[in-house]
């Protein structure tokens, strides 16, 4: 399907810095372990007061939120010891103090740690024969609450009452948690319940534990915002006269937020086309596709009778499609919350717009593909190359390698990748995505193969677009292998090899002999161009290995990159090519290319244009 860019989506794209990226796994981020403990103000069942068997188990159980009571602060009792800045010391986390009473010339009452930084924080006074209070912390997500009733009913039925009062007012997720002083059947905890869920005494028959005081629940009118993966009680009998309760929640994704980007397209041949695209939570997805809107069938990713799913990456395939058909497509993903063996649990689903697109029949005589080389990640100069071809209509895209160079991890790939595949309407157009050197560098480079889906399973191959033959080789490194800052990691021997085999099959294919034109990608120049400023050649096994067989094969031309210098070689001119020879430019504007490949009838033409806006050269091939 050919499209137009649309520069004024793109500019808005590229002009944000890269650091807005949004991290992907959000479902960790909505991931929160919460513990409830009175401490007893780190005095034990040993009458023996010791901080550090409480930071222990805090530290033990990975909690990211803990609601804490009987908590002194700077108290005679206990050493004049600033019992929560102590434990914040210890755990590495944020406390926050809410006093309810003067003891010692100190104070008492509960405290908060947190591994995330509060936004804000206040207190609301709480009825008791001794004073009690309501500690209510904000984070991004959610709020927090932490309270210790009294002994007395009433009193409780009152902060019940109370609670509820203040948690109708707050905009987010409420949970709440502290020491009750009260059982599941007595009244204040059934008053509390009409408005809050208790989130760990309920048993999967829905009865509750006896003999609990300590509790951690969400209030119920925050809506089905959270999912509930598990709930227990740590047994730990010396630290304190309480033990420590723990929750782990997951807050549940809005719709709206459950997409990473819009999906692009991969691997149009054979009569199929693969949707890739991300989440930022795990989900089940598919996609919905048709000839119209209205009419839609259903597309899933199934391995050995299982659907691949509860994944941040998403790669579907859609088999029997008609050549020269144009599809209408929708991608749909369903958060998913729990992922057990016989039970699940499912959050929004998230349903993008209608895109298309059309594979070409095998007799079509047309086309136009946008070429990109060595963009090196410099998003100015792709927002510049894609000024240049504004009013070009294309159908495909080649990345021909070092676009998404020294890629150090998924979400730095992953934010270029979004922004180069937004940037050249990848969701109605396919790209193919070349490796070069640089893409072979750094800790993710393996991690390609999971963001892409490559012809043939193979980071070369070759297809059909109508009646043009287009052949993709990977030449590996620019260095031996034994160069010491691959440290040994390097070996693309055989697969330099296994091209030859490649190359000796597809130059006798039915496909290649009877194609109307022909197209060969490679990253590194395996001609004049590779050779070095003092004429000497440089390294490149792939010629003597591919050269015997590239000596006679009529290609139409032969498009490279790796050098940053715009370069054309004619036929013969170089050393042993059967075919034209153009190399693409840089990384910075003034020495970038964008190619505008273009076939109308019998005719093929290449233009190259300098990030500057001159036509270096315009080809007929």
């Amino acid at each position: 399907m050919k499209r137009v860019f649309g520069f004024l989506l793109l500019i808005a794209l590229l002009s944000s810095n890269q650091l807005s990226a949004q991290r992907l796994g959000d479902a960790e981020g909505n991931s929160f372990r919460m513990m409830s403990y009175n401490i007893h103000h780190g005095e034990g069942t040993d009458n023996v007061q010791n901080l550090s068997r409480i930071s222990s188990i805090i530290n033990k159980y990975k909690c990211d939120v803990v609601a804490l009571q009987e908590v002194d602060s700077v108290v005679a009792r206990s050493g004049n010891v600033d019992m929560l800045r102590y434990l914040a010391n210890e755990t590495l986390m944020y406390p926050v103090f809410a006093p309810a009473i003067n003891l010692d010339n100190g104070k008492y009452g509960v405290g908060m740690l947190s591994k995330e930084r509060p936004i804000s924080s206040y207190q609301v006074a709480l009825p008791g024969k001794e004073a009690r209070t309501l500690l209510i912390v904000e984070f991004e997500k959610f709020f927090m609450g932490c309270t210790h009733w009294d002994l007395n009913e009433t009193d409780r039925l009152a902060s019940a009452n109370i609670i509820k009062s203040k948690a109708e007012k707050l905009d987010k997720p409420f949970f709440l948690a502290g020491d009750f002083n009260a059982y599941p059947e007595s009244q204040a905890l059934k008053a509390l319940k009409a408005d809050f869920r208790l989130l760990n005494v309920e048993k999967p028959d829905g009865k509750e534990s006896k003999g609990m005081i300590d509790y951690i629940a969400a209030y119920k009118k925050s809506g089905d915002a959270y999912s509930r993966l598990g709930q227990w009680v740590i047994k730990e009998p010396v630290a304190s006269d309480h033990n420590p309760v723990l929750v782990n929640i997951r807050l549940k994704a809005k719709k709206e937020d459950i997409f990473y980007a819009k999906p692009y397209l991969q691997n149009p041949v054979d009569g199929g086309i693969t949707v890739m695209w991300q989440t930022k939570v795990p989900t089940y997805s598919w996609v919905e596709y048709g000839t119209d809107t209205t009419n839609l069938q259903r597309a899933r990713t199934l391995v050995d009778g299982q659907v691949i799913c509860n994944d941040l990456h998403n790669k579907i395939r859609i088999e029997g499609l008609t050549p020269g058909q144009t599809y209408y497509y929708r991608i749909c993903s369903q958060e998913m919350l729990i992922y057990q063996a016989y039970y699940k649990e499912f959050g929004e689903t998230a349903v993008s717009p209608f895109y298309s697109f059309t594979l070409p029949s095998p007799d079509t005589k047309d086309f136009t593909a946008i070429i990109f080389n060595d963009v090196h990640k410099q998003e100015a100069t792709l927002k510049g190359l894609c000024n240049l071809v504004k009013d070009v209509d294309y159908d495909f895209v080649v990345f021909n390698g070092d676009c998404i160079d020294d890629p150090a991890n998924e979400s730095d790939v992953l934010y270029h990748l979004k922004m180069q595949s937004e940037a050249v309407g990848a969701s109605s157009v396919p790209t193919f995505y070349l490796r070069g050197n640089h893409e072979i560098r750094n800790a993710y480079s393996i991690g390609f193969r999971a963001l892409l889906d490559y012809v043939g399973d193979k980071t070369y191959g070759s297809f059909n677009w109508g009646d043009t033959r287009i052949v993709m080789l990977d030449c590996g490194e620019d260095k031996p292998d034994s160069t010491y800052v691959y440290y040994d990691l390097n070996d693309f021997t055989q697969l330099r090899e296994d091209q030859v085999a490649f190359l000796k099959q597809e130059l006798s294919s039915k496909e290649f002999k009877k194609a109307k034109k022909r197209v060969l990608f490679n990253h590194i120049p395996l001609y004049n161009a590779a050779r070095r400023d003092d004429g000497r050649q440089r390294f490149e096994p792939s010629y003597v290995l591919w050269q015997p067989l590239l000596a006679k094969a009529p290609f139409d031309i032969n498009i490279s990159a790796h050098t940053h210098r715009i370069a054309y070689i004619p036929k013969g001119e170089g050393n042993g090519n059967n075919f034209p020879v153009v190399v693409g430019g840089g990384n910075q504007l003034n020495s970038a290319s964008v190619m505008v490949l273009q076939k109308k009838g019998e005719v093929m033409t290449l233009k190259v244009i300098r990030g500057d806006g001159e036509v270096v050269y315009d080809l007929k091939l």
